[in-house]
Protein backbone atom coordinates (compact mmCIF):
# COMPACT_ATOMS: atom_id res chain seq x y z
CA UNK A 1 0.00 0.00 0.00
CA UNK A 2 1.77 3.15 -1.19
CA UNK A 3 0.68 6.58 0.03
CA UNK A 4 2.44 9.58 -1.53
CA UNK A 5 4.44 11.86 0.71
CA UNK A 6 2.42 14.73 2.13
CA UNK A 7 3.34 18.38 2.46
CA UNK A 8 2.23 20.64 5.28
CA UNK A 9 -0.32 22.97 3.72
CA UNK A 10 -0.68 25.38 6.60
CA UNK A 11 1.17 28.06 8.52
CA UNK A 12 1.19 27.78 12.28
CA UNK A 13 0.13 30.83 14.21
CA UNK A 14 2.90 30.45 16.81
CA UNK A 15 6.02 32.53 16.06
CA UNK A 16 9.38 30.91 15.60
CA UNK A 17 10.88 30.48 19.06
CA UNK A 18 14.47 30.66 17.90
CA UNK A 19 17.16 28.09 17.27
CA UNK A 20 18.35 25.90 20.10
CA UNK A 21 21.94 25.94 21.23
CA UNK A 22 21.78 22.42 22.69
CA UNK A 23 21.67 19.16 20.72
CA UNK A 24 18.41 17.34 20.16
CA UNK A 25 17.57 14.48 22.51
CA UNK A 26 18.73 11.28 20.87
CA UNK A 27 19.14 7.56 21.46
CA UNK A 28 22.71 6.24 21.26
CA UNK A 29 23.96 2.66 21.22
CA UNK A 30 27.18 0.94 22.27
CA UNK A 31 27.94 -2.76 22.70
CA UNK A 32 24.25 -3.63 22.90
CA UNK A 33 23.57 -0.93 25.50
CA UNK A 34 21.56 2.24 25.02
CA UNK A 35 21.26 5.73 26.43
CA UNK A 36 18.94 8.68 25.99
CA UNK A 37 21.10 11.77 25.60
CA UNK A 38 19.58 15.04 26.83
CA UNK A 39 21.75 18.12 26.39
CA UNK A 40 24.44 15.74 25.21
CA UNK A 41 24.56 13.57 28.37
CA UNK A 42 22.81 10.34 29.42
CA UNK A 43 19.46 10.96 31.10
CA UNK A 44 17.28 8.57 33.10
CA UNK A 45 13.53 9.11 32.74
CA UNK A 46 11.96 8.77 36.18
CA UNK A 47 8.53 9.58 34.89
CA UNK A 48 4.83 9.48 35.54
CA UNK A 49 2.04 9.22 33.01
CA UNK A 50 -1.07 11.31 33.46
CA UNK A 51 -4.51 9.78 33.06
CA UNK A 52 -6.03 9.53 29.60
CA UNK A 53 -8.32 12.56 30.08
CA UNK A 54 -5.98 14.72 32.16
CA UNK A 55 -4.30 16.75 29.39
CA UNK A 56 -6.93 19.50 29.38
CA UNK A 57 -6.08 22.95 30.78
CA UNK A 58 -8.69 22.68 33.54
CA UNK A 59 -7.14 19.41 34.72
CA UNK A 60 -3.47 20.42 34.76
CA UNK A 61 -3.65 21.93 38.29
CA UNK A 62 -4.35 18.37 39.50
CA UNK A 63 -1.49 16.89 37.48
CA UNK A 64 1.53 18.92 38.61
CA UNK A 65 1.06 18.31 42.37
CA UNK A 66 1.27 14.55 41.76
CA UNK A 67 4.42 15.00 39.66
CA UNK A 68 5.98 16.97 42.50
CA UNK A 69 4.73 14.57 45.19
CA UNK A 70 6.69 11.66 43.71
CA UNK A 71 9.77 13.69 42.64
CA UNK A 72 9.39 12.71 38.96
CA UNK A 73 11.64 14.40 36.43
CA UNK A 74 9.43 13.71 33.40
CA UNK A 75 5.69 13.79 32.69
CA UNK A 76 4.08 11.68 29.97
CA UNK A 77 0.89 13.32 28.78
CA UNK A 78 -1.45 12.85 25.78
CA UNK A 79 -2.06 15.01 22.74
CA UNK A 80 -5.57 14.35 21.46
CA UNK A 81 -6.14 14.28 17.72
CA UNK A 82 -9.77 15.32 18.26
CA UNK A 83 -8.60 18.51 19.98
CA UNK A 84 -5.52 19.17 17.87
CA UNK A 85 -7.35 19.07 14.51
CA UNK A 86 -10.96 20.16 15.19
CA UNK A 87 -11.54 20.79 11.47
CA UNK A 88 -9.77 19.21 8.47
CA UNK A 89 -6.39 20.89 8.03
CA UNK A 90 -6.99 23.35 10.90
CA UNK A 91 -4.64 22.71 13.81
CA UNK A 92 -5.06 24.09 17.29
CA UNK A 93 -1.78 23.88 19.25
CA UNK A 94 -3.06 25.90 22.22
CA UNK A 95 -3.26 22.96 24.63
CA UNK A 96 0.18 21.70 23.62
CA UNK A 97 1.56 25.19 24.19
CA UNK A 98 0.04 25.40 27.66
CA UNK A 99 1.47 22.01 28.63
CA UNK A 100 4.91 23.09 27.38
CA UNK A 101 4.72 26.36 29.27
CA UNK A 102 3.63 24.76 32.55
CA UNK A 103 6.19 21.96 32.28
CA UNK A 104 8.95 24.56 32.01
CA UNK A 105 7.54 26.39 35.02
CA UNK A 106 7.68 23.16 37.01
CA UNK A 107 11.13 22.25 35.61
CA UNK A 108 9.89 18.94 34.27
CA UNK A 109 10.59 17.30 30.92
CA UNK A 110 7.80 15.88 28.77
CA UNK A 111 7.03 12.80 26.75
CA UNK A 112 4.07 13.49 24.47
CA UNK A 113 1.65 10.69 23.61
CA UNK A 114 0.00 11.02 20.20
CA UNK A 115 -3.51 9.60 20.52
CA UNK A 116 -4.17 9.30 16.80
CA UNK A 117 -5.50 6.41 14.73
CA UNK A 118 -4.99 3.92 17.59
CA UNK A 119 -5.65 4.23 21.30
CA UNK A 120 -5.75 0.85 23.06
CA UNK A 121 -6.70 -0.90 19.83
CA UNK A 122 -9.57 1.45 19.03
CA UNK A 123 -9.93 4.73 17.14
CA UNK A 124 -11.92 6.74 19.65
CA UNK A 125 -9.71 9.83 19.44
CA UNK A 126 -10.47 10.55 15.78
CA UNK A 127 -11.88 14.06 15.28
CA UNK A 128 -15.66 14.31 14.92
CA UNK A 129 -15.37 15.16 11.25
CA UNK A 130 -13.72 11.78 10.71
CA UNK A 131 -16.22 9.92 12.87
CA UNK A 132 -18.95 11.41 10.69
CA UNK A 133 -17.56 9.51 7.68
CA UNK A 134 -17.11 5.90 8.84
CA UNK A 135 -16.89 4.59 5.28
CA UNK A 136 -13.97 6.87 4.50
CA UNK A 137 -12.26 6.18 7.85
CA UNK A 138 -13.31 2.58 8.46
CA UNK A 139 -12.97 0.01 11.18
CA UNK A 140 -11.68 -3.42 10.29
CA UNK A 141 -13.77 -6.49 9.57
CA UNK A 142 -13.66 -9.60 11.74
CA UNK A 143 -13.53 -13.16 10.46
CA UNK A 144 -17.31 -13.44 10.83
CA UNK A 145 -17.83 -10.43 8.55
CA UNK A 146 -18.87 -8.06 11.34
CA UNK A 147 -17.19 -4.74 12.00
CA UNK A 148 -14.77 -4.67 14.95
CA UNK A 149 -14.09 -1.58 17.07
CA UNK A 150 -10.51 -1.31 15.85
CA UNK A 151 -9.16 0.72 12.93
CA UNK A 152 -7.92 -0.99 9.80
CA UNK A 153 -4.41 -0.31 8.52
CA UNK A 154 -5.87 -0.50 4.98
CA UNK A 155 -7.46 2.97 5.03
CA UNK A 156 -5.49 5.38 2.81
CA UNK A 157 -7.58 8.42 3.78
CA UNK A 158 -7.04 7.79 7.46
CA UNK A 159 -3.31 7.27 6.97
CA UNK A 160 -3.12 10.49 5.00
CA UNK A 161 -4.99 12.41 7.70
CA UNK A 162 -2.96 10.96 10.58
CA UNK A 163 0.30 11.60 8.76
CA UNK A 164 -0.68 15.21 8.12
CA UNK A 165 -1.71 15.80 11.73
CA UNK A 166 1.33 14.14 13.29
CA UNK A 167 3.61 16.01 10.97
CA UNK A 168 1.90 19.23 12.06
CA UNK A 169 2.48 18.39 15.70
CA UNK A 170 6.17 17.69 15.17
CA UNK A 171 6.56 20.84 13.07
CA UNK A 172 5.01 22.85 15.89
CA UNK A 173 7.35 21.35 18.46
CA UNK A 174 10.34 22.20 16.29
CA UNK A 175 9.17 25.82 16.14
CA UNK A 176 8.16 26.29 19.78
CA UNK A 177 10.39 24.01 21.90
CA UNK A 178 14.00 25.12 21.42
CA UNK A 179 14.59 24.20 25.08
CA UNK A 180 13.87 20.55 24.24
CA UNK A 181 11.28 20.25 26.98
CA UNK A 182 9.91 17.29 25.00
CA UNK A 183 12.30 14.33 25.04
CA UNK A 184 10.33 11.62 23.24
CA UNK A 185 7.06 11.27 21.36
CA UNK A 186 4.87 8.18 21.42
CA UNK A 187 3.27 7.47 18.05
CA UNK A 188 -0.28 6.09 18.61
CA UNK A 189 -1.10 4.11 21.77
CA UNK A 190 -1.14 0.33 22.13
CA UNK A 191 -1.99 -0.21 18.44
CA UNK A 192 -3.56 -3.38 17.15
CA UNK A 193 -6.92 -5.10 17.31
CA UNK A 194 -9.03 -6.83 19.92
CA UNK A 195 -11.56 -9.59 19.21
CA UNK A 196 -9.92 -10.50 15.89
CA UNK A 197 -6.43 -11.47 14.81
CA UNK A 198 -6.50 -9.30 11.71
CA UNK A 199 -8.65 -7.48 9.19
CA UNK A 200 -10.65 -9.86 6.97
CA UNK A 201 -12.15 -7.22 4.68
CA UNK A 202 -11.96 -7.75 0.90
CA UNK A 203 -9.15 -5.19 0.68
CA UNK A 204 -7.16 -6.92 3.41
CA UNK A 205 -7.71 -10.32 1.79
CA UNK A 206 -6.10 -9.10 -1.41
CA UNK A 207 -2.96 -8.14 0.50
CA UNK A 208 -3.05 -11.39 2.48
CA UNK A 209 -3.01 -13.45 -0.69
CA UNK A 210 -0.35 -11.24 -2.31
CA UNK A 211 3.39 -11.82 -2.02
CA UNK A 212 5.06 -11.25 1.33
CA UNK A 213 7.15 -8.05 1.09
CA UNK A 214 10.74 -9.03 0.27
CA UNK A 215 12.15 -6.64 2.88
CA UNK A 216 10.37 -8.64 5.57
CA UNK A 217 11.76 -11.92 4.27
CA UNK A 218 15.23 -10.41 4.29
CA UNK A 219 14.82 -9.06 7.82
CA UNK A 220 13.66 -12.43 9.13
CA UNK A 221 16.26 -14.38 7.18
CA UNK A 222 13.57 -16.40 5.41
CA UNK A 223 13.60 -17.70 1.86
CA UNK A 224 10.43 -18.28 -0.11
CA UNK A 225 9.42 -18.88 -3.72
CA UNK A 226 8.83 -15.76 -5.75
CA UNK A 227 5.35 -14.42 -5.13
CA UNK A 228 4.71 -16.66 -2.08
CA UNK A 229 1.81 -15.31 -0.05
CA UNK A 230 1.42 -14.98 3.72
CA UNK A 231 -0.16 -18.42 4.36
CA UNK A 232 2.50 -20.12 2.25
CA UNK A 233 5.40 -18.45 4.05
CA UNK A 234 4.14 -18.28 7.63
CA UNK A 235 1.56 -21.04 7.98
CA UNK A 236 -0.38 -20.84 11.23
CA UNK A 237 1.34 -17.56 12.16
CA UNK A 238 0.31 -15.87 8.93
CA UNK A 239 -2.72 -13.98 10.28
CA UNK A 240 -0.87 -12.46 13.22
CA UNK A 241 2.32 -11.66 11.32
CA UNK A 242 0.31 -10.12 8.48
CA UNK A 243 -1.56 -7.79 10.82
CA UNK A 244 1.62 -6.84 12.70
CA UNK A 245 3.38 -5.96 9.45
CA UNK A 246 0.64 -3.71 8.12
CA UNK A 247 -0.09 -1.98 11.44
CA UNK A 248 3.64 -1.33 11.81
CA UNK A 249 3.94 -0.24 8.17
CA UNK A 250 1.11 2.26 8.66
CA UNK A 251 2.56 3.69 11.86
CA UNK A 252 6.04 3.68 10.38
CA UNK A 253 4.85 6.05 7.65
CA UNK A 254 3.25 8.37 10.21
CA UNK A 255 6.44 8.32 12.27
CA UNK A 256 8.73 8.94 9.29
CA UNK A 257 6.71 11.97 8.23
CA UNK A 258 6.88 13.44 11.73
CA UNK A 259 10.57 12.72 12.12
CA UNK A 260 11.26 14.45 8.80
CA UNK A 261 9.89 17.60 10.43
CA UNK A 262 11.57 17.20 13.81
CA UNK A 263 13.90 14.30 14.56
CA UNK A 264 13.01 13.56 18.16
CA UNK A 265 13.20 9.90 19.24
CA UNK A 266 9.89 8.10 18.67
CA UNK A 267 8.44 5.00 20.29
CA UNK A 268 5.39 2.74 20.14
CA UNK A 269 3.99 1.00 23.20
CA UNK A 270 2.61 -2.54 23.37
CA UNK A 271 -0.27 -4.20 25.17
CA UNK A 272 1.44 -7.43 26.18
CA UNK A 273 0.76 -11.11 25.97
CA UNK A 274 1.78 -13.51 28.75
CA UNK A 275 5.58 -13.69 28.32
CA UNK A 276 5.98 -17.08 30.01
CA UNK A 277 2.89 -18.99 28.81
CA UNK A 278 1.78 -17.16 25.66
CA UNK A 279 -1.87 -17.84 24.80
CA UNK A 280 -3.00 -18.51 21.23
CA UNK A 281 -3.26 -15.51 18.92
CA UNK A 282 -6.63 -13.83 19.28
CA UNK A 283 -6.48 -13.88 23.08
CA UNK A 284 -4.48 -10.66 23.29
CA UNK A 285 -4.21 -7.50 21.24
CA UNK A 286 -3.00 -8.52 17.78
CA UNK A 287 -0.89 -6.32 15.54
CA UNK A 288 1.00 -4.31 18.12
CA UNK A 289 4.66 -4.85 19.03
CA UNK A 290 4.23 -7.90 21.25
CA UNK A 291 7.42 -9.80 21.99
CA UNK A 292 6.90 -12.37 19.20
CA UNK A 293 6.69 -9.77 16.41
CA UNK A 294 9.39 -7.29 17.43
CA UNK A 295 11.56 -8.21 14.38
CA UNK A 296 8.56 -7.61 12.10
CA UNK A 297 8.02 -4.17 13.59
CA UNK A 298 11.70 -3.33 13.29
CA UNK A 299 11.60 -4.15 9.60
CA UNK A 300 8.29 -2.42 8.86
CA UNK A 301 8.82 0.80 10.86
CA UNK A 302 12.49 1.81 10.92
CA UNK A 303 11.57 5.38 11.93
CA UNK A 304 10.45 4.04 15.32
CA UNK A 305 13.39 4.09 17.74
CA UNK A 306 11.90 2.07 20.61
CA UNK A 307 9.27 -0.65 21.02
CA UNK A 308 8.12 -0.37 24.61
CA UNK A 309 6.19 -2.68 26.95
CA UNK A 310 3.26 -1.48 29.05
CA UNK A 311 3.66 -3.75 32.09
CA UNK A 312 0.64 -4.39 34.29
CA UNK A 313 1.71 -7.84 35.48
CA UNK A 314 1.77 -8.28 39.22
CA UNK A 315 4.14 -11.22 39.62
CA UNK A 316 7.91 -10.97 39.57
CA UNK A 317 8.82 -13.70 37.06
CA UNK A 318 6.53 -12.24 34.38
CA UNK A 319 7.59 -8.67 35.04
CA UNK A 320 11.26 -9.62 34.83
CA UNK A 321 10.67 -11.70 31.69
CA UNK A 322 9.08 -8.73 29.92
CA UNK A 323 12.08 -6.57 30.83
CA UNK A 324 14.36 -9.25 29.41
CA UNK A 325 12.37 -9.58 26.17
CA UNK A 326 12.32 -5.85 25.40
CA UNK A 327 15.92 -5.13 26.40
CA UNK A 328 17.64 -6.07 23.15
CA UNK A 329 20.75 -4.94 21.28
CA UNK A 330 18.41 -3.47 18.65
CA UNK A 331 15.87 -2.03 21.11
CA UNK A 332 16.39 0.27 24.11
CA UNK A 333 14.33 -0.70 27.14
CA UNK A 334 11.78 1.95 28.12
CA UNK A 335 8.76 1.17 30.30
CA UNK A 336 6.26 3.97 29.59
CA UNK A 337 3.33 2.46 31.50
CA UNK A 338 3.23 0.28 34.59
CA UNK A 339 1.76 -0.05 38.07
CA UNK A 340 2.74 2.88 40.24
CA UNK A 341 1.56 2.03 43.73
CA UNK A 342 2.47 -0.46 46.41
CA UNK A 343 5.38 -2.91 46.50
CA UNK A 344 5.46 -3.30 42.70
CA UNK A 345 7.12 0.10 42.42
CA UNK A 346 10.34 -1.75 43.32
CA UNK A 347 10.45 -2.93 39.71
CA UNK A 348 11.75 0.51 38.82
CA UNK A 349 15.06 -0.89 40.12
CA UNK A 350 14.58 -4.07 38.08
CA UNK A 351 14.10 -2.03 34.91
CA UNK A 352 17.25 -0.03 35.58
CA UNK A 353 19.09 -3.27 36.19
CA UNK A 354 18.07 -4.38 32.70
CA UNK A 355 19.52 -1.17 31.23
CA UNK A 356 16.33 0.88 30.96
CA UNK A 357 16.50 4.47 29.78
CA UNK A 358 13.32 5.17 31.71
CA UNK A 359 10.41 3.86 33.77
CA UNK A 360 7.04 5.52 34.22
CA UNK A 361 3.89 4.36 36.06
CA UNK A 362 0.44 5.16 34.71
CA UNK A 363 -2.36 7.37 36.04
CA UNK A 364 -0.27 9.47 38.41
CA UNK A 365 -2.36 12.59 38.89
CA UNK A 366 -5.07 13.69 41.27
CA UNK A 367 -7.92 13.60 38.73
CA UNK A 368 -8.26 9.88 38.20
CA UNK A 369 -7.44 6.37 39.32
CA UNK A 370 -3.93 4.98 39.41
CA UNK A 371 -3.11 1.43 38.32
CA UNK A 372 -2.88 -1.38 40.86
CA UNK A 373 -2.73 -5.16 40.37
CA UNK A 374 -6.44 -5.42 41.21
CA UNK A 375 -7.62 -2.50 39.08
CA UNK A 376 -7.59 1.19 39.94
CA UNK A 377 -7.71 3.27 43.08
CA UNK A 378 -7.86 6.99 43.64
CA UNK A 379 -4.44 8.45 44.34
CA UNK A 380 -3.45 9.86 47.70
CA UNK A 381 -0.15 10.99 49.16
CA UNK A 382 -0.17 7.80 51.24
CA UNK A 383 -0.46 5.33 48.39
CA UNK A 384 2.05 7.29 46.31
CA UNK A 385 4.64 7.02 49.10
CA UNK A 386 6.47 3.89 47.77
CA UNK A 387 6.92 5.53 44.36
CA UNK A 388 8.04 8.78 45.95
CA UNK A 389 10.55 6.83 48.02
CA UNK A 390 12.14 5.35 44.89
CA UNK A 391 12.34 8.63 43.02
CA UNK A 392 13.66 10.54 46.06
CA UNK A 393 16.68 8.24 46.00
CA UNK A 394 17.15 7.88 42.27
CA UNK A 395 16.29 11.30 40.83
CA UNK A 396 19.19 13.32 42.27
CA UNK A 397 21.69 10.82 40.84
CA UNK A 398 19.73 10.05 37.68
CA UNK A 399 22.40 11.38 35.34
CA UNK A 400 25.08 9.32 37.09
CA UNK A 401 22.95 6.18 36.95
CA UNK A 402 22.25 6.72 33.26
CA UNK A 403 25.96 7.20 32.52
CA UNK A 404 27.06 4.17 34.50
CA UNK A 405 24.30 2.04 33.00
CA UNK A 406 25.39 3.01 29.49
CA UNK A 407 28.88 1.87 30.45
CA UNK A 408 27.51 -1.49 31.64
CA UNK A 409 28.40 -0.95 35.29
CA UNK A 410 24.98 -1.12 36.99
CA UNK A 411 23.20 -4.11 38.49
CA UNK A 412 20.05 -4.17 40.61
CA UNK A 413 18.37 -6.67 42.89
CA UNK A 414 14.65 -6.75 43.66
CA UNK A 415 13.18 -8.86 46.44
CA UNK A 416 10.94 -11.76 45.43
CA UNK A 417 8.82 -13.84 47.77
CA UNK A 418 10.69 -16.95 48.88
CA UNK A 419 14.10 -15.61 47.79
CA UNK A 420 15.55 -13.74 50.81
CA UNK A 421 19.12 -13.77 49.47
CA UNK A 422 20.43 -12.75 46.03
CA UNK A 423 23.99 -12.50 44.75
CA UNK A 424 25.31 -10.13 42.09
CA UNK A 425 28.70 -10.68 40.45
CA UNK A 426 31.18 -7.85 39.81
CA UNK A 427 34.36 -9.50 38.59
CA UNK A 428 36.61 -10.10 41.58
CA UNK A 429 33.78 -9.13 43.96
CA UNK A 430 30.30 -10.39 44.65
CA UNK A 431 27.53 -8.45 46.39
CA UNK A 432 25.29 -10.52 48.65
CA UNK A 433 21.88 -8.88 49.11
CA UNK A 434 19.65 -10.15 51.91
CA UNK A 435 16.17 -9.16 53.03
CA UNK A 436 14.44 -9.27 56.39
CA UNK A 437 17.54 -9.08 58.60
CA UNK A 438 18.01 -6.77 61.59
CA UNK A 439 20.27 -3.77 61.31
CA UNK A 440 22.66 -5.16 63.95
CA UNK A 441 23.99 -8.71 64.17
CA UNK A 442 24.99 -11.07 61.38
CA UNK A 443 21.71 -13.04 61.35
CA UNK A 444 22.74 -15.96 59.16
CA UNK A 445 19.20 -17.01 58.24
CA UNK A 446 17.33 -14.17 56.45
CA UNK A 447 13.56 -14.63 56.31
CA UNK A 448 12.69 -11.88 53.84
CA UNK A 449 10.49 -8.88 54.54
CA UNK A 450 6.82 -9.55 55.47
CA UNK A 451 6.01 -8.48 51.93
CA UNK A 452 8.67 -8.25 49.21
CA UNK A 453 9.67 -4.59 49.20
CA UNK A 454 13.48 -4.71 49.20
CA UNK A 455 15.47 -3.28 46.30
CA UNK A 456 18.98 -2.07 45.70
CA UNK A 457 21.11 -0.53 42.95
CA UNK A 458 24.83 -1.25 42.83
CA UNK A 459 27.22 0.33 40.34
CA UNK A 460 30.89 -0.59 40.03
CA UNK A 461 32.85 2.63 39.62
CA UNK A 462 36.31 1.10 39.87
CA UNK A 463 37.95 -2.31 40.43
CA UNK A 464 37.28 -2.04 44.19
CA UNK A 465 34.82 0.87 44.25
CA UNK A 466 31.02 0.85 44.25
CA UNK A 467 28.02 3.14 44.44
CA UNK A 468 25.14 1.62 46.44
CA UNK A 469 21.63 2.77 47.26
CA UNK A 470 18.47 0.93 48.18
CA UNK A 471 15.71 0.16 50.65
CA UNK A 472 14.82 -2.58 53.15
CA UNK A 473 17.86 -4.74 52.53
CA UNK A 474 21.40 -5.51 53.61
CA UNK A 475 24.32 -5.50 51.17
CA UNK A 476 27.62 -7.18 51.95
CA UNK A 477 30.58 -7.60 49.61
CA UNK A 478 32.79 -10.67 49.51
CA UNK A 479 35.74 -11.70 47.32
CA UNK A 480 34.43 -13.73 44.40
CA UNK A 481 37.21 -16.31 44.88
CA UNK A 482 36.69 -17.63 48.41
CA UNK A 483 39.49 -20.16 47.96
CA UNK A 484 42.12 -17.43 48.05
CA UNK A 485 41.65 -17.06 51.80
CA UNK A 486 41.34 -13.29 51.63
CA UNK A 487 38.62 -11.51 53.60
CA UNK A 488 36.74 -8.34 52.74
CA UNK A 489 37.65 -5.04 54.39
CA UNK A 490 35.53 -1.89 54.15
CA UNK A 491 38.32 0.62 53.64
CA UNK A 492 35.83 3.48 53.53
CA UNK A 493 32.07 3.84 53.19
CA UNK A 494 30.90 7.39 52.56
CA UNK A 495 27.27 8.51 52.68
CA UNK A 496 26.41 11.50 50.55
CA UNK A 497 23.88 13.27 48.40
CA UNK A 498 23.95 14.27 44.76
CA UNK A 499 23.73 17.98 44.07
CA UNK A 500 24.07 19.29 40.52
CA UNK A 501 25.10 15.77 39.42
CA UNK A 502 28.02 15.69 41.90
CA UNK A 503 28.35 13.57 45.05
CA UNK A 504 28.66 15.61 48.26
CA UNK A 505 29.83 13.77 51.38
CA UNK A 506 27.63 13.84 54.48
CA UNK A 507 29.45 11.37 56.75
CA UNK A 508 31.63 8.27 56.85
CA UNK A 509 29.96 5.02 57.90
CA UNK A 510 31.85 2.83 60.36
CA UNK A 511 31.23 0.76 63.46
CA UNK A 512 27.60 -0.33 63.69
CA UNK A 513 26.95 0.97 60.16
CA UNK A 514 29.46 -1.42 58.53
CA UNK A 515 30.31 -4.20 61.00
CA UNK A 516 27.35 -6.32 59.85
CA UNK A 517 27.21 -5.22 56.23
CA UNK A 518 25.55 -2.14 54.75
CA UNK A 519 21.98 -1.84 55.97
CA UNK A 520 19.37 0.18 54.11
CA UNK A 521 15.95 0.85 55.61
CA UNK A 522 13.33 3.45 54.65
CA UNK A 523 15.73 6.40 54.40
CA UNK A 524 16.90 7.42 50.90
CA UNK A 525 20.61 6.82 51.42
CA UNK A 526 23.39 6.40 48.88
CA UNK A 527 26.96 5.43 49.74
CA UNK A 528 30.29 5.21 47.99
CA UNK A 529 32.16 2.04 48.98
CA UNK A 530 35.91 1.40 48.77
CA UNK A 531 36.86 -2.25 49.35
CA UNK A 532 40.04 -4.05 50.22
CA UNK A 533 41.13 -7.44 51.56
CA UNK A 534 43.27 -8.74 54.39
Amino acid sequence: MKIPSLLLGFVLSAPLAGASTSPLPQIVHHDGRHALLVDGRPYLILGVQAGNSSAWPAMLPKVWPAVEEVHANTLEIPVYWEQFEPQPGHFDPSVVDQILREAREHQVHLVLLWFGTWKNGSSHYLPLWMKDEPDKYPRLTGKNGKKVDSPTPFAPAMLEADTRAFRALMHHLRETDPQHTVLLVQVENEPGAWDTIRDYSPTAEKFFQAAVPPELLTALGKSAPAGANWPTVFGSDADEYFHAWYVAHYIGQVAAAGKAEYALPLYVNAALRDPINPPPAGNYESGGPTDNVIPIWKAAAPAIDILSPDIYMADGPRYQKVLELYSRPDNPLFVPETIGMGPLTRYCFAAIGHGAIGWSPFGIDFTTYGATPSGGTRLTEENLAPLALDFRLLAPMGREIARLNYEGKVQCAVEEKGAPVQTLGFGSWKAVVSYGVPAFGMHKDPKGNPEPIGRVLIAQTGPNDFLVGGYFCRVDFQPADSSAGRQREYRRVTEGVYENDAFRMLRIWNGDQTDYGLNFSSAPQVVQVQLGTY
